[in-house]
């Protein structure tokens, strides 16, 4: 009973196999820490970069708005055509920004796992309506690590702008009356050194959450004993089921190669523990081994060998070579040729002898 409760245990560390079947159904690492991050930095930096053209650009839509709007006509086809008007001028100014924030999210993304459609997660299941389930997922490890996670990240981005906007609380209490055009430096200098100290927190806190989910998606994926044995089963093939496969193969090799020993023409044995059949025809480079085996098989081919009158030949040493250095329907080696030769030749002399 332990060890079938050892089996069922996920203690192995999960296949290729069993990881590329997760990702197929959809469970992949995700960590929104840093989904967030790349939005919040792809954000930072297009307002680094494009805040200055985008005000620009949108400055010049408007200000013939207001420069000019007793000229407007307020009628519903002329209010109309204003509208679309600036809409169009919106999107051209705010375009390049909205799809490299698009860019972003999607970098956030494709860095955890190869995008990829599943449907799985969309399907209805009983748990996730559950209010077993619910409590258990909403007590579980994961729902204490976001609590803390988003403790955490409020306690410490609070206290770092905290510690930004305190030595500047003089400046900031007197831009209520200062030059609108002195705010707006002020502003952007402000919330660029606020974002950039935003954006350094959640790197850290991007990282540390991504190699948390990765550890929890990882030891969601170990295996049990039997799971691994039946994939084994699945991709290898059941260990029984080849091993009698195997042991059918060997008996049909072997059938094949003693219905060849009646036609060899020779059989070298060591006397006890090897047998090699030799087969040689006119025309033939050299004799090929139609059969060779060791200890019960050996013996065997001699009986095969006796029963059909082919030749047994003693020889010790050479057939404990032949054995080792011949496979079946192959040509012996050169450097055997003189030793096979010689016991043919006299088996061939010897029929004739007897055959007058």
């Amino acid at each position: 009973m332990a060890d079938e409760r050892d089996e069922g245990e996920p203690t192995e560390d999960p296949t290729p196999k069993r990881l590329e079947e997760a990702i197929r159904r959809g469970d992949v690492v995700k960590s929104f820490e840093v989904s967030t991050w790349f939005t919040i930095a792809g954000g930072t930096l297009t307002l680094l970069v494009f805040a200055g053209p985008m005000a620009a650009s949108l400055q010049t839509a408007l200000r013939g708005v207001l420069a000019n709007s007793y000229q407007i006509h307020t009628d519903g086809p002329a209010v109309l055509e204003l509208a679309q008007g600036l809409a169009w001028r919106v999107l051209a100014a705010l375009g390049i920004p909205f799809v490299l924030l698009m860019l972003a999210a999607l970098g956030g993304t494709a860095l955890q796992h190869r995008i990829l459609f599943s449907i799985e997660p969309l399907v209805p299941k009983l748990s996730k309506i559950s209010p077993a389930a619910g409590l258990a997922r909403l007590f579980s490890t994961q729902a204490l690590a976001n609590f803390a996670k988003g403790f955490a990240k409020l306690a410490i981005v609070g206290a770092v702008l905290t510690a930004l906007l305190w030595p500047q609380r003089q400046r900031i209490a007197a831009l209520v009356g200062a030059d609108p055009a002195a705010v707006l430096p002020f502003t952007r200098t402000l919330t660029m050194q606020m974002l950039g100290t935003v954006v350094a927190i959640l790197a850290v806190v991007a990282v540390a959450d991504y190699l948390f989910q990765y550890r929890q998606w990882y030891e969601r994926q170990k295996m049990s004993v039997r799971e691994m044995k039946e994939e084994f089963r699945q991709t290898e093939g059941d260990p029984l089921i080849k091993g009698k496969l195997r042991q059918l193969r060997a008996q049909r090799s072997r059938k094949r190669m003693m219905a060849e020993v009646p036609k060899a023409s020779v059989v070298i044995t060591n006397p006890t523990h090897f047998a090699v059949a030799l087969k040689y025809e006119r025309g033939m480079n050299a004799p090929v081994c139609v059969a060779k085996g060791v200890d019960l098989i050996a013996r065997r081919i001699r009986e095969v060998a006796e029963a059909n009158g082919v030749a047994v030949v003693e020889n010790p040493p050479l057939a404990r070579a032949l054995h080792a250095t011949v496979e079946i329907d192959q040509e012996i080696p050169a450097e055997h040729y003189r030793a096979v030769a010689e016991i043919i030749g006299y088996l061939m002399r010897l029929r004739r002898l007897v055959a007058r």
